[in-house]
């Protein structure tokens, strides 16, 4: 077993399609409307869907806001600086919610950016902890 995707619930596509692909360097590997359905998903990712995990951003037509609950942790990608990679991430737009540095009660460095969503994006630097929490 290997873990496919997961799906978030966007209100505008082409504004997390931005955010995704714009800000954080994914890729859209397909997108689709089903009009039947009144929904379009589209998946993204750093890699083929056949060798990487991806995201599902699935936005039903009508529907512009969700409300995210308290169930929903974040996303985590790894990155190989993270005070660079913050920093494009502000001059491109996009909020850090949590700048860089060592987590409260531990020594890998992390971050947190926020999609136009709410959805948060942890942003973990690379090499600093083995096993992160």
């Amino acid at each position: 077993m290997r873990l496919l995707h997961t799906m978030l619930r966007v209100g505008d596509l082409e504004r997390s399609l931005e955010f995704y692909c714009g800000v954080l360097g994914m890729q859209l590997l397909r997108r689709k409307d089903y009009p039947g359905g009144e929904f379009t998903l589209a998946f993204v990712g750093y890699g083929e869907e056949s060798d990487h995990t991806v995201l599902e951003l699935t936005h039903n037509w009508g529907v512009d806001h969700y409300e995210l609950g308290n169930g929903y942790g974040h996303i985590a990608l790894g990155v190989e600086d993270i005070y660079a990679t913050c920093e494009q991430i502000k001059a491109l737009g996009a909020p850090i919610v949590r700048a860089p540095g060592p987590m409260k009660h531990g020594s890998t460095v992390i971050a947190f950016v926020e999609d136009p969503d709410g959805y948060k994006v942890e942003l973990i630097q690379l090499g600093t902890s083995a096993g992160h929490r």
